[in-house]
């Protein structure tokens, strides 16, 4: 946790390898699930400074023939804010358990951005493009897919080059799960065993999720991003402009950024199997808290205490 930029509070619990005995460390490396989207909306808008894409620009410009069944009238502005309508690759409405393997193609293919083309292939529209608001991971393994194909460059590259070297942020990276280094921890699905999610997520993430990362590396997001080393501030006013409200959720959402239902905060979020996190900024207290867990619903406890006491 940190206040005004100065850290007030940094500790780690838990094994980050079970089996091993191996403890979490404060430079442990985690993974953040769909944290990453924030991320992946970064590098877009940073695309749309440069002029290489811009938020009207459609979906269907640089897909070709492929994925036939995503509308011509798609832009990246409605992929950002969740307000494409595109059919999503897992209806996360109907997951029984987070133990369950829900993935529709093997996950040892999905290591590129193009990989994920099969993943994205035959869900039908649910919605006319810019008419509501549905959280969609479909939509963000498309924006990367589009940021790859008209900047010309790996995305994977482009949210290090773009967002996270210019962050600072040194140990944040798309990770493969087969081949974790000694840093990282192991994800668990549930609170005792040895179970990891090596099975249940791809083996390598894209824009919707993926990236590892650590608490220093969010503490050096929030102030880069809202210095403007990342976009010009103007472009983050936008992002964390709300877009739309989400009721089920209590809060509201911009571009690629969660926000409180009425005040100013704004933070990353990510769950999945072996990943809980949350890194929220509290503008108006000058507060940060970045809490990630490598097991489902590790965080959450701690988040819940930092969010809602008065003082944080």
């Amino acid at each position: 946790m940190d206040r005004a930029g100065e850290p007030e509070l940094c500790t780690a619990y838990g094994l980050a390898d079970r089996g091993h005995g191996i403890a979490n460390a404060v430079d442990t490396v985690f993974a953040t699930a769909s944290g990453t989207k924030t991320l992946t909306a970064l590098a877009v808008v940073s695309l749309v400074e440069q002029g290489v894409l811009g938020l009207a620009t459609t979906a269907r410009s640089l897909l070709g023939e492929d994925l036939p069944l995503i509308g011509d009238d798609v832009t990246v502005e409605h992929l950002l804010a969740h307000r494409s309508g595109i059919g999503d690759y897992i209806d996360e409405d109907e997951i029984g358990d987070v133990r369950d393997y829900v993935m529709p193609v093997p996950v040892h293919r999905l290591a590129t951005t193009e990989q994920y083309l099969p993943l994205l292939e035959g869900h039908e529209p649910v919605f006319p493009a810019g008419t509501r608001f549905a959280y969609n991971n479909a939509g963000y393994v498309l924006l990367a897919l589009l940021a790859e194909r008209a900047a010309g460059t790996p995305f994977h590259d482009l949210v290090r080059t773009l967002v996270t070297e210019p962050a600072g942020m040194v140990d944040t990276a798309f990770l493969r799960s087969d081949e974790l280094p000694g840093r990282a921890a192991l994800g668990y699905l549930s609170s005792e065993g040895l179970r990891t999610n090596v099975l249940h997520l791809p083996v390598r993430g894209s824009g919707d999720g993926g990236i590892y990362s650590t608490a220093a590396d969010l503490s050096a997001f929030w102030d880069a991003l809202f210095s403007g080393r990342i976009v010009p501030p103007r472009r983050v006013a936008e992002m964390i402009r709300p877009r739309s409200e989400w009721p089920e959720e209590s809060r509201r959402y911009g571009l690629g950024f969660h926000l409180h239902e009425r005040d100013d905060d704004v933070w990353l979020e990510g769950y999945d199997a072996g990943v809980s996190f949350t890194s929220l900024h509290r503008p108006a207290a000058s507060t940060t808290f970045t809490v990630i867990s490598n097991w489902s619903d590790g965080a959450w406890p701690t988040v819940r205490l930092l969010r809602d006491h008065p003082d944080s």
